[in-house]
């Protein structure tokens, strides 16, 4: 038994060594349809300043530290990103369903059967027995290969290629969706602690026009000023009551969003009642070269890897014109008496190759190999639009920490200059050379000047977020393991 075991492994041995033909094309990688530099897509904005982000992680890019408590809570419990990683797994179990195919399925079967013949049955077959009856046992005992289809023409390998380049393609998915998901949270929690900010300067200035309102309404009482006067100060307070109410409603949406994306409720995470002033993130970041986006960016290389299932899938489609051989072969023993059932007498074995040669199918095959190669052609454009849609973004994100940076620092000297005016204002009025209306003015543009630089400081920190995402460097992977049976590089 074990010397036909034996020949039966050199054979199949053989036949690997036969099945090392494939039909797929080799693979080229398409022409990026990037520039060679950031500069000619941002009009000579300098972009060169800052840690790269591919040395960056994003536990380094976070400054804050109760942010990383709840970024890394969000990982745990976000629910979009939960069934992404499920969707990878389900990809991967597939893959391995059609990795099995190039090997062949052996199985032991065993059974046991015992019949009562009468005894007519027995005279016409010229045997005696009992006067009624009598019984027969058998044994059954085999080893069995079912439908093994030997790989002439790579169809069965090209097959399991396109399914791990799949697998492989989801697995970058699923590192994008976390990147999208941390740079999510981040956001959420800069444009909280951005309403948070405006939320208390709204507060400090309506208290503040509250006392100087009090103060006119006593001097109108007393006929030191014009009821114009005391209701421009009463539009001044009213219109704050207004802005701070919009306020804690952008706030109240911001806790909701940031709560939603975390996937728990406020009990289970930190998040301070007052703002913080000091920088979140890191402000200062370098996006490298335009190349580095074929390195860092997860959906560039998921496009990539569907690229290639779709030219493995051609080679699959190419082996349909070409004749297949189908192996089924048995080995065991058959006996009346158990105890006899592995001697060599009671040995058998049976082998049954099959070959299937295509001859008219009405243009199914070469229908299935058109639209495998169209399929690569739409994988080519997709791969090249992923690409262009990740310049854009990287491009676009770059102009908007730039001008934001530029737009923040004049918006400092505007709120500075307004801030000097209210004084000089004050002055003026309490000495008698401005009236109140004047005074009102004042008050406005300097209000108006600190909320927009509060508007703008959080806006930068936004583009901040959003460039580290769009580079895609420096992010950590998810928690996807490669299957462990895998005998090929990952």
């Amino acid at each position: 038994m074990f010397n036909t075991l034996s020949k039966f492994t050199l054979n199949f041995s053989m036949i690997f060594l036969v099945s090392a033909c494939s039909l797929a094309p080799d693979y080229q990688q398409p022409t990026k349809p990037i520039y060679q530099n950031w500069e000619n897509s941002t009009k000579g904005i300098d972009t060169h300043q800052g840690e790269t982000v591919g040395t960056l992680e994003w536990q380094s890019f976070v400054i804050d530290e109760n942010l990383k408590v709840i970024v890394e809570i969000a990982l745990e419990n976000n629910r979009d990103l939960r069934q992404v990683l499920l969707n990878v797994e389900a990809v991967r179990a597939q893959y391995q369903i059609e990795r099995a195919d190039e090997l062949p399925s052996f199985n032991i079967s065993a059974d046991a059967s015992r019949h009562r013949q009468a005894l007519n049955a027995l005279e016409l077959r010229g045997s005696s027995g009992p006067s009624n009856a009598r019984y027969q046992n058998e044994y059954n005992a085999y080893i069995g290969m079912s439908a093994y289809e030997i790989d002439l023409f790579g169809r069965v390998r090209n097959m399991s290629e396109a399914g791990l380049q799949r697998y492989l393609a989801s697995e970058q998915g699923a590192m994008s969706a976390q990147i999208s998901l941390i740079s999510e949270v981040i956001q959420a929690y800069l444009r909280r602690n951005g309403a948070q900010q405006r939320y208390a300067l709204t507060q400090k200035i309506l208290d503040a026009q509250e006392l100087s309102l009090k103060l006119v309404e006593q001097s109108f009482k007393m006929g030191a000023v014009t009821e114009l006067d005391y209701q421009e100060g009463l539009t001044l307070v009213q219109r704050m009551r207004v802005d701070l109410q919009k306020v804690q409603r952008e706030l109240h949406r911001a806790n909701i969003a940031l709560m939603l994306l975390v996937g728990t409720d406020s009990s289970e995470i930190h998040l301070p009642d007052s703002p913080s002033y000091s920088a979140l993130v890191v402000q200062d970041i370098g996006p490298g070269a335009p190349s580095d986006l074929l390195i860092h960016r997860p959906d560039i290389k998921a496009a990539e890897h569907q690229l290639i299932a779709r030219n493995a899938n051609i080679g699959a489609a190419r082996a349909a014109f070409f004749p297949s051989v189908t192996l089924t072969g048995m080995y065991g023993g058959v006996s009346s008496e158990f105890s006899e059932l592995f001697n060599s007498g009671q040995r058998g074995w049976n082998f049954g190759p099959q070959i299937n040669l295509p001859i008219f199918d009405g243009g199914r095959n070469q229908a299935n190999l058109d639209l495998a190669i169209l399929r690569k052609d739409i994988a080519v454009a997709a791969y090249e639009e992923t690409i262009q849609i990740a310049f854009k973004e990287v491009s676009d994100s770059l102009a908007d920490v730039e001008t934001l940076t530029r737009e923040e620092v004049e918006q400092k000297r505007l709120q500075r200059a307004t801030s000097r005016a209210l004084e000089l204002s004050e002055i003026r009025y309490q000495e008698g050379a401005d009236n109140h209306l004047r005074l009102l003015d004042a008050q406005r543009n300097a209000f108006t000047s600190q909320i927009a630089l509060l508007d703008v400081m959080t806006q930068r920190q936004l583009a901040l977020a959003s460039l580290f995402k769009t580079l895609g460097g420096g992010w950590q992977a998810p928690i996807v393991k490669a299957p462990s049976s895998l005998d090929r590089d990952i």
